[in-house]
């Protein structure tokens, strides 16, 4: 064992608070609030609140949009399905909007 000299006694009781410290930072970090790494909840908005995407359908639930974007995604249209505070909506770019229109108005 080694000899620490007349301070042997504050040794032990400093390494317990340097194992505390840093168990409260790792906690603090795991459990703190803001910085999660569990994404949120996606907010739903109005059908105009999603910036350069355009809304080319209303269906009724989000099962029909869905089907509305796969057949709009087999057409070499990209689009996507927003939930927004009106209902389900497919969305597409404004540069595929009228043949994604037209494809829609095929389908229904």
């Amino acid at each position: 064992m080694p000899n620490w000299g007349s301070y042997s006694y504050v040794y032990g009781p400093m390494m317990a608070l340097v194992a505390i410290g840093i168990l409260v930072l790792v906690l603090r970090w795991a459990f703190g609030r803001g910085s999660s790494v569990v994404e949120r909840p996606p907010l739903s908005g109005s059908p105009d609140q999603y910036g350069l995407l355009d809304a080319i359908a209303s269906p009724g639930t989000y099962i029909e949009a869905e089907i509305l974007r796969q057949q709009l995604e087999a057409s070499d249209i990209r689009a996507t399905v927003a939930m927004t505070n009106d209902g389900p909506r497919v969305m597409v770019w404004p540069d595929d909007r009228q043949r994604a229109e037209s494809i829609v108005r095929r389908a229904v």
